[in-house]
């Protein structure tokens, strides 16, 4: 039997409610393939350990850094760099970014605060 497909988009709007709350949208080797509807302003980080990606399925983001905003819209694609301090936020209605990084790698990575997600929930595909 072959792999299921996920409509991601689909996924996202009927089984995510909060903002940045990552869903797992599926494995990839070590790594992680994460969908969240991003919110009015997440908080100030780094990941000491990891690269983040970040790709813009709908919407707009706005992702600050200490010298600078990079501004994404649909079909953007950006790297964070490892130990880069950094911050989300949506430029539009919650808008849904998939997320790439290690299975291992907590949002707010070792700043632990109410935004913390320590088990993400699986997206499922639509019943057929």
């Amino acid at each position: 039997m072959p792999p299921s497909k996920l409509n991601i988009l689909d996924a996202a709007d009927r089984q995510t409610t909060d903002v940045f709350d990552p869903h797992i949208a599926g494995d990839v080797n070590d790594s992680q393939v994460k969908v969240a509807k991003f919110g009015e302003m997440f908080e100030w980080h780094s990941h000491r350990d990891e690269d983040e990606g970040f790709l813009v399925l709908r919407g707009r983001i706005a992702i600050d850094f200490r010298d600078g905003t990079v501004e994404l819209a649909e079909g953007d694609f950006l790297v964070v760099p490892r130990t880069v301090e950094h911050r989300p936020r949506s430029l539009t209605e919650q808008p849904v970014v998939l997320m790439f990084e290690p299975a291992t790698t907590l949002n707010t990575d070792h700043a632990v605060s109410s935004l913390t997600v320590n088990e993400l929930k699986r997206l499922k595909p639509a019943m057929q």
